[in-house]
Order: structure tokens, then C-alpha cells, then sequence
């Protein structure tokens, strides 16, 4: 790797190398901020998350894991390698049981991965709708959800997408707003109402 060092206590940052940062420089680069991503060999630094984007994430997670069949499991915020420039970090993934390996596991990879979903962010909007639901179904991911606010009380909505393995592009199946019903990755039925995630 050609990057120089970055710490904490440095007042340059890294200089990429010329083709972009790869798989092994996200693992291996120091003092990196905690959920940098890796998209199109570039670093992607997160914002402090909103209260509404935390407590989503905890209410799919909690709803999930009732529902998950002994094959599968939950996973909020872990890398998931897609290809060697593009490292992403669902909000929430469902893998493969297999694929936890153990407690000093840091990533999946796409193989392993059933369902990836993005909690919409207003600073990473763009990339939540636009740039990774692209590379997820590229990478062969077979479910995709988006998860924003709506109305005036800003209740959740859950946009479901399917992968199509001719077109390998997701087609959107259902769009949820009270209750999350689904039959995939497994039958999924998740109140998303606002009362429920107030109640977190």
C-alpha cells in the first residue's frame, strides 16, 4: 500500500493510493473512524447516526431474530465484501449461520448475505438509494430493503426489493407501513408502526 499512515493525532489525511483503497487497506489502515465504508475504492466516513436511525436498526433487528429460522442470522452494521473496492456496511444484513465464524469476525462476504438493509440517512442518501442497492444486486445479494420516514409524525416505511437474476437488478415487491409481512429471506412479520418505535 502506498497511503501514508493516519492516526488519530495527525493533521494530514491519507493520500489514496493511485487506484483507489482496497479490501486489505480498510482491514489494515490505522485509526480509521468506526463504520468507514469502502465504495468504489474511496473511503466513506459516517455521520453521527439520528435517534430515528439507531432505533429502526434496533427495531428490525429485534423483529428478525424472532422470526429467523436456526440457519440464519442478524447482524447490524458489518462490513460485506463485495469486490475488492467495495466494502459496504448494511445497516442490517441476515447471513448465512456459517458464515459467524466467531467473535473476531469483521466481515461477510456477499455470498453469505440474504438480505441487506439501508436505514436512509440524510447524509447518505444518495448512496442509501442510488449507489449501493446497485452494487448489493451486482454482488448477487437476493434482498434488498430501504427503510425511510414518512408523514407528518415521520412513521417508518419499508420499501421491499427482490434481486432478478436475469435483469441483476432488484425489482421492488411490497412497500410497508404498519405492519412488514414478507416471506423473504424467511416469513418476516414486524410491526414498523411509529408506536412501536417509540417504544424503544
Amino acid at each position: 500500500m502506498t497511503a501514508e499512515p493516519f492516526t488519530a493525532h495527525s493533521s494530514r489525511w491519507p493520500v489514496p493510493p493511485q487506484d483507489g483503497y482496497t479490501v486489505d487497506d480498510l482491514f489494515t489502515l490505522p485509526d480509521l473512524p468506526p463504520h468507514t465504508e469502502l465504495l468504489d475504492g474511496s473511503l466513506v466516513f459516517v455521520s453521527p447516526q439520528r435517534d430515528f436511525h439507531s432505533t429502526m436498526i434496533d427495531l428490525l433487528v429485534i423483529g428478525l431474530r424472532r422470526c429467523a429460522p436456526p440457519a440464519m442470522k442478524i447482524r447490524r452494521e458489518m462490513s460485506v465484501v463485495l469486490d475488492r473496492r467495495n466494502v459496504p456496511e448494511p445497516d442490517v444484513s441476515v447471513v448465512r449461520s456459517d458464515a459467524v465464524t466467531g467473535p473476531g469476525l469483521t466481515r461477510f462476504q456477499a455470498a453469505d448475505v440474504l438480505l441487506a438493509v439501508e436505514v436512509v440517512s440524510p447524509d447518505s442518501e444518495a448512496r442509501d438509494r442510488d449507489t449501493k442497492p446497485g452494487k448489493y444486486a451486482s454482488a448477487g445479494i437476493p434482498n434488498f430493503w430501504l427503510v425511510d420516514m414518512a408523514g407528518t409524525d415521520n412513521h417508518p416505511v419499508v420499501r421491499v426489493y427482490e434481486l432478478d437474476p436475469v435483469s441483476k437488478a432488484y425489482a421492488l415487491t411490497g412497500i410497508h407501513h404498519d405492519r412488514l409481512k414478507t416471506g423473504v429471506p424467511f416469513p418476516i412479520d414486524i410491526d414498523i408502526t411509529r408506536v412501536a418505535l417509540d417504544e424503544l
